[in-house]
């Protein structure tokens, strides 16, 4: 039996057997390795260039809202098309050549008879994913259903607690920030993922502040703040899917690192839930609300 059956078939009565129970189930998604989305999204990925600092620079210079660069070709075997009268973005890229070796250099090592070599540079054009059409690339799975309140609760206990919560389009392509003390998201995501990059972002704060993240790796910081927002979403009925499994190995995470994790994942977890629970009188029925009011 695996443990979504296991899960449905002896539902947790408390809430740290749900916290158990939902940790158990992100490391069985870990140890599964990657989802089919995170596989095609990878694939995808590996196919845009890193530039050069330079080349960034020129890039945002002539579009600052570009968001996804290739070339002509790397869009056409992408399944996209770059749009008729569209003005590439002009950028540096190397002429490398080939340096014979003489005779008697060769000789002395076969295997490097050639060396290659940087020549120069000259004018190549790139286009931003907007001035492209066709198939949609391959994105991971998203966070689906509905918080209900829970984002107007966590967002006055992280007050209560003095971290400010804001939201800015200037942060973009990340969907939230950690400060230390405040926390800023993306605006324009649905209220699942809202949710979601909320409860991320308060396990970075509640977590990884002071000594405790110079004492951490990134990967330990993300696979912990994710691990948190999984346990969280699920135990208020939103369908994660593989998206936490897939961000926590997109940080190069896994089921070892995050076992490790295990205690401080289930109290923040924990602290956050009971944040979440409504008051005692929205739970009462409207009879005792009458009588308590007389």
């Amino acid at each position: 039996m695996n443990t979504i059956a296991a899960i449905e078939a002896k539902k947790p009565t408390t809430k740290q057997e749900l916290i158990a129970a939902n940790i158990k189930l992100l490391i069985e998604q870990l140890e599964a390795g990657h989802s089919e989305a995170l596989t095609h999204y990878l694939t995808a990925m590996s196919r845009f260039h890193n530039y050069s600092f330079g080349n960034v620079l020129e890039i945002a210079r002539q579009m600052p809202a570009a968001s996804r660069i290739a070339g002509f070709w790397t869009w056409k075997n992408l399944g996209r098309s770059v749009n008729a009268g569209a003005k590439g973005i002009r950028i540096l890229a190397p002429i490398v050549g080939v340096r014979r070796k003489k005779d008697i250099e060769a000789e002395k090592d076969i295997t490097k008879q050639n060396e290659r070599m940087l020549l120069g540079f000259r004018n190549a054009y790139v286009f931003d994913i907007s001035q492209t059409n066709g198939v949609d690339l391959p994105e991971m799975e998203s966070v689906i259903g509905d918080p209900g309140e829970n984002i107007e609760r966590l967002t006055a206990f992280l007050t209560s607690k003095g971290i400010a919560v804001s939201y800015s389009e200037k942060i973009a392509p990340a969907l939230g920030i950690s400060y230390g003390g405040r926390i800023t998201l993306l605006p324009g995501q649905s209220k699942a993922e809202t949710f979601s990059t909320l409860v991320h972002e308060a396990g970075h704060e509640l977590l990884h502040r002071s000594e405790r993240r110079t004492a951490t790796t990134k990967t330990m910081r993300e696979t912990e703040a994710e691990a948190v927002a999984f346990v969280v979403g699920k135990a208020v009925g939103l369908v994660n899917g593989s998206a936490p499994a897939d961000y926590i190995q997109l940080y190069k995470g896994n089921a070892s690192l995050l076992a490790e994790s295990l205690e401080v994942i289930q109290q923040t977890a924990s602290v956050i839930l009971a944040a979440l629970e409504p008051p005692v009188a929205e739970e009462l029925p409207n009879e005792e609300l009458a009588g308590i009011a007389a």
